[in-house]
């Protein structure tokens, strides 16, 4: 296996660990929510994707705000301070739908192109 190959492997199988963590703290605070609700909650970040209506460069914003993981540990921060659930399963659900992206090789967005992101060109080996 070559250098590029293992490296793509150590991210993909960090992201998938940091994926499953959060898959677990999720079901620890899961609202009283059914097991329906988070499969589609969990996609929900990516309505993000709205953006790229109006053009790349709102779609890149929109894109990469929701799925900031800076952002999202902040909420998970800001809700344990404040003792807010819901905060807190906000803060997890964008942290493990981001790490579950960029396990599958989907990283922030660049503003010239959807498909040009932080993890390479989608569809380009």
């Amino acid at each position: 296996m070559n250098q590029e190959r293992l490296m793509d492997f150590t991210i993909k199988s960090e992201e998938a660990a940091l994926t499953a963590v959060g898959i677990y703290f999720l079901y620890i605070h899961n609202l009283g929510l059914p097991a329906w609700a988070w499969a589609f909650l969990f996609f929900s970040p990516d309505l993000s994707m709205l953006g790229y209506l109006f053009n790349a460069r709102v779609g890149a914003f929109t894109y990469n705000l929701v799925h900031h993981r800076g952002l999202a540990l902040a909420l998970v921060a800001i809700g344990f301070l404040m003792q807010l659930d819901t905060v807190i399963t906000l803060g997890l659900l964008l942290v493990t739908h981001s790490s579950f992206d960029r396990m599958l090789g989907y990283g922030l967005k660049y503003s010239d192109d959807f498909k040009h992101t932080s993890s390479g060109w989608i569809g380009k080996n």
